[in-house]
C-alpha cells in the first residue's frame, strides 16, 4: 500500500501509512493533519513521513505553525520519537501510556484522555473516550480503546481501532468488518469485569451517535474512509451496537 496524503475536506488531510503484520500483510495505519481555526496546524497521531510526504506536508502548511501532535491511541507508539524529532516545535501530547513508554520525550502535562485537552482544543475538536472499558487494558494485546476526535469544521471523525472500518482486497476482504462500520472485535476482552460495564459502554455509544449525529465521514485507523449521508452516523452506531449485543448480554449474565 502506497503512503499518501489525501485531502478529505477543507482543512483536513489524511496520511495513509503502512503497518505490516509479520512483514507481509499490510493492515495500514494513519495520521491526520488538520488546520485549526487560528490558522495553525495539528497532527492527530504520529507517522514517520518518507521524504516526499514530509515535503508535501511542509508545502501544505505553507510556513504556518504546526503547534501540536495529539497521540490519541495508547498503543500507537512506533512513530512518536520520529514525529517529535521532525517537528520539535510542536507541543507533544499523549496518553498516560505514551508518557510511560517514552519518559525522555517532552510531553505536555495534559494527557489526551484529560478533559483539559477538550478545553484547550474544544473550538476545533470534540473528543470522546469509551466508557465501560479501560483506556489501557491489563492484557496489552487488547487495543480496543482510544480517544476519538471529531473535527467540528469538516465533520470528520478520526478514530483508531475503537470503531473499525476496513475497505480491503483479499485476503483481508474476508474479514467480517470489511466495508462495515463496527466496534473493534476485542470489546469482549476490554469490558471491565464488573457489573454495569456493559451498560456504561452501550450508553456511551448511544450518546456518541446522538451527539455526533452530523459526522460526515470517518477516517479509520487502517486506511479506509467512510463517507456518510447527513444524519447516518446514529444509525450506523445503532447497527454496530446490535451486532455486539450478544457480547454485552453475556457480560451482564456474568457480572450482574
Amino acid at each position: 500500500m502506497a503512503e499518501t496524503i489525501e485531502q478529505l475536506a477543507d482543512g483536513f488531510w489524511r496520511i495513509a501509512g503502512e503497518m505490516k503484520i509479520g512483514g507481509v500483510v499490510d493492515f495500514g495505519t494513519h495520521a491526520s493533519l488538520v488546520r485549526l481555526a487560528n490558522g495553525n496546524f495539528v497532527f492527530l497521531d504520529s507517522y514517520t513521513l518518507p521524504p516526499d510526504l514530509h515535503r508535501e506536508v511542509m508545502g501544505l502548511t505553507k510556513g504556518a505553525t504546526i503547534e501540536a501532535i495529539l497521540n490519541l491511541h495508547p498503543f500507537h507508539t512506533l512513530h512518536c520519537e520520529w514525529m517529535h524529532a521532525a517537528f520539535p516545535g510542536a507541543a507533544l501530547y499523549g496518553t498516560a501510556r505514551h508518557l510511560e513508554r517514552f519518559p525522555e520525550l517532552p510531553w505536555q502535562e495534559t494527557l489526551c484522555e484529560d478533559a483539559a485537552l477538550a478545553e484547550r482544543y474544544g473550538a476545533d475538536f470534540a473528543f470522546s473516550t469509551p466508557e465501560g472499558v479501560p483506556l489501557v487494558c491489563s492484557d496489552e494485546s487488547v487495543h480496543f480503546s482510544s480517544v476519538l476526535a471529531l473535527h467540528r469544521a469538516s465533520g470528520t471523525l478520526h478514530v483508531d481501532d475503537t470503531l473499525v472500518y476496513l475497505d480491503k482486497g483479499p485476503p483481508l476482504s474476508l474479514l467480517p468488518m470489511n466495508r462495515r462500520l463496527g466496534f473493534h472485535p476485542t470489546l469482549e476482552k476490554a469490558l471491565y469485569p464488573e457489573a454495569g460495564a456493559a451498560d456504561q459502554f452501550r450508553e456511551w455509544a448511544i450518546a456518541l451517535g446522538i451527539d455526533w449525529a452530523e459526522t460526515r465521514r470517518i477516517a479509520a485507523a487502517h486506511n479506509a474512509v467512510l463517507e456518510l449521508d447527513s444524519g447516518e452516523f446514529p444509525d450506523l452506531i445503532g447497527a454496530a451496537l446490535g451486532r455486539v449485543k450478544p457480547v454485552l448480554d453475556a457480560h451482564r449474565r456474568t457480572y450482574g
